[in-house]
Parts: structure tokens; sequence; C-alpha cells
């Protein structure tokens, strides 16, 4: 059976992009790779697959090009087709463009920011296309449905027996799927987000396989946060290649008149403040370091030079991003981060939690990779003076050599 896939990555949604940035989620980097990326490598490398065609936005024409020229372009792709206002419409526009050059047997599509589609799901869609007209991963509800009202209040507890949440691939005999897209079309319908409720809107019937919890889909940022912990996962099991190295950082800000310092991203009350250009956190400077220096890469002060009026009061979180971006284009994984404020007050204990899930957060890392300690001089030094913080960190990243 000859079988194609359509991905879907016509959307402008960039609600799961970092703040500020309006890039399309399909397009965010997960894993040293575009999210897009990893789902048409994911259909390239399923044998049931002989030909992919991405539905892209018009005005993306250039980013796609930039994403395939630096994370590469499988020989079962073939030239994109400029997608429609809906998602209903941009999958019509792919199944018309597969219409013309040698129609399949069959067609899966695929959302373009599900990165993590397995092959084994794409296997079962595409074998039940072998008996069936029509086949789509999901899997069954697990979780109680309550029904609200508008204040929040629950006014019925849903049974969840029969439910399922569909995911994507969706598989259909290429003609059935085509005719029913046709059909909604002509009859003025644009409001369908699933092809698999169109295809039952037409009169079809749709077959349900095993999903994967791991096929979800990118909406949020907590969702490309998470999914940068499973690439970075996925990387370090499936390469031999990774090497680990390990860089330190060490960094001192002087005190100043104010009533808090900025540690580890958190805003802490302190009967100080830290002089410096940017907002002085000493201890995500000190980190980014020594992410820097695991790299062999300059320091912080090579790449935001503190002569330099922009980064003028700048959050810090700024800096140690791009540490893990430097990180990631090098197709590198952090493993591990450790942190020693070096102090007399303010008090870290309380402040140490908080600290940890904003580093991790900042590097999109597991807590438990992420270390925040404090300790005293003993009364010795600047630091003992209360003259100034320290912090001294350590990084280990795995790279490719």
């Amino acid at each position: 059976m000859d079988v194609s896939a359509v991905i879907v990555a016509g959307g402008r949604g960039s609600r799961a992009a970092a703040q500020g940035d309006s890039t399309p989620k399909q397009y965010a980097q997960i894993g040293g790779r575009a999210v897009l990326s990893h789902a048409i490598a994911a259909l390239a490398e399923a044998p049931e697959i002989n030909r992919i065609l991405v539905v892209i936005h018009d005005a993306d024409q250039q980013i796609y090009a930039d994403t395939l020229e630096r994370d590469g372009a499988p020989d079962k792709l073939v030239d994109p087709v400029k997608g429609g206002a809906t998602r209903q419409e941009s999958v019509l526009a792919g199944l018309n463009q597969l219409a013309t050059q040698n129609p399949p047997d069959a067609v899966l599509i695929h959302d373009g920011a599900r990165p993590f589609v397995t092959g084994n799901v794409i296997t079962r869609v595409a074998e039940a296309l072998e008996m069936r007209p029509a086949a789509i991963a999901a899997l069954p509800l697990a979780d109680t449905l309550q029904r609200a009202d508008r204040d929040g209040l629950i006014t019925e507890t849903l049974a969840r027996d029969g439910l399922w949440r569909a995911q994507t691939p969706q598989g259909f005999a290429f003609d059935e799927i085509l005719q029913a897209h046709q059909k909604a079309a002509s009859a003025g319908r644009s409001d369908f987000t699933d092809d698999a409720a169109l295809f039952s809107w037409a009169g079809g019937v749709v077959h349900v396989v095993e999903g994967s919890e791991h096929n979800h889909k990118m909406t949020t940022a907590e969702d490309l946060a998470r999914a940068e912990i499973t690439a970075s996962e996925n990387m370090m099991q499936s390469r031999s290649d990774m090497h680990p190295r390990t860089g330190t950082g060490f960094d001192v800000h002087r005190a100043a008149p104010g009533d808090h310092v900025w540690l580890c991203g958190i805003k802490v009350p302190a009967a100080f403040t830290l002089s410096g250009h940017s907002d002085a956190d000493v201890a995500l400077h000190a980190l980014t370091d020594a992410l820097l220096g695991a790299l062999g890469d300059g320091d912080i002060g090579s790449h935001f030079p503190p002569t330099d009026p922009q980064w003028k009061g700048a959050a810090s979180h700024i800096f140690l991003a791009h540490a893990a971006d430097r990180v990631r284009q090098r197709s590198g994984v952090i493993g591990n981060v450790d942190i020693t404020i070096i102090c007399e007050t303010p008090k870290i204990g309380p402040h140490r939690d908080p600290m940890r899930k904003e580093v991790a957060k900042i590097l999109a890392l597991p807590v438990d990779r992420v270390s925040v300690k404090a300790t005293t001089t003993e009364g010795l030094g600047f630091a003992g003076r209360g003259e100034g913080i320290a912090a001294m960190a350590s990084a280990t990243v795995h790279v490719p050599e």
C-alpha cells in the first residue's frame, strides 16, 4: 500500500514560545532542532511512509527553508504547499496537492506540533488502514470529567467509559478523506479541527488504535520545557558519541544601598543590594560561566560586555538562557548544575527550592538536576564582613565529539 503523510504546520500559535518571541510553536527549538523537524524525522524513519508533504503558512516560507537547511531534509520530503486560514483548509490544500502527484492509497495526517510521535504509533495507524478506511491514534481517558458552571461550581460528573483522547497521526483511505474534505468545503463547513470528526460527519467510520503518552501536542511554554527535557533524555539514550565536559564559574558583586538582591533569578529581601551592570545576579553569572567554560566558549563578559549599554540592568536569566542555547547549538545536553552562594546574609535556605525551580525552568531541566547550596566564610573576608556576595558553580554537559 502506498502511504503518504501530510504534516499540518501552518498555524500561527506562539503561546508556547518564550515571552516576547513570536516564532510559531512548530519552529520553536527543542533538543537543538525545531519541533517540526522532530515530527518530519519521525515520519521519515517509518518504513510505511513513502512521501511527506508539509503544509506551511505563506509567511513561513523562509523560516521553513532555514529550518530544513539547519536540521536536514529527508529524501521522502517533497516541496511544501501553502495552507489556508483554518486547519481544515490547510489539510485540504495538502490533500489536493497529493492528488496532483500520483495520489497515494492512504494518507496519514499529523500535527506539526507533535514532535514525539513514535514509530510504533505510526505503524499501528498504517496497518489498521489495510483493513479499514480510517484509523486514528488515541488514548483512553484516565481522568474523571467534571462539568462546571461559570462560577466554577461542579454541576455534573461525566462517565469516562468509552472516551478517548484523540491524537495524530490520523490515517485514511486517500480518496475517501479527500471526498470528505471536499464535501465539508462545499457545505460551507470550515470549523472542523479534527479530521476524524470531519470524516465521521461525512458518513465515514473511524477505528481507534493505541496512541502514546509521549505524543503530546506543544501548546504552552510549559509543554516546550517538558519537551526539551524529553529531547535531551532521548538524545542521551540514542547517541554513543556524547562525551561529558565539566565547567566551573565564579563571580563576586559588591554590596550597595538597597533592600533586595537577585539570586538564581529570585528576588530576595536583604539589607542591601548588589552593584553591577546588569541585575548583579551573582549566582546566575557564575553558572553562565560554568556552562560556557564546559564548552570552551569564552565567558559571560565576552558574550555580554559590561561596556555595552544594552545590558545595563538586564535580567541575568537572559545570559544563562544564552549559555544553554550555546550548548544546544553544539547538539549538546546539560547533565546537571551545582551552585554555591557564599554570604553571611541573606539566609538562602528559605529560598532554595524556588531558586532551584527557577534555574531548572531557565535551563529546561528537571529540578533534580539543579543544586543550590549556601555557605559562609565564618565572618572572614569581604563576604564575612557583608561587603558583597560571591558564588561559584559547576556544570556538566554532554556534547558529541
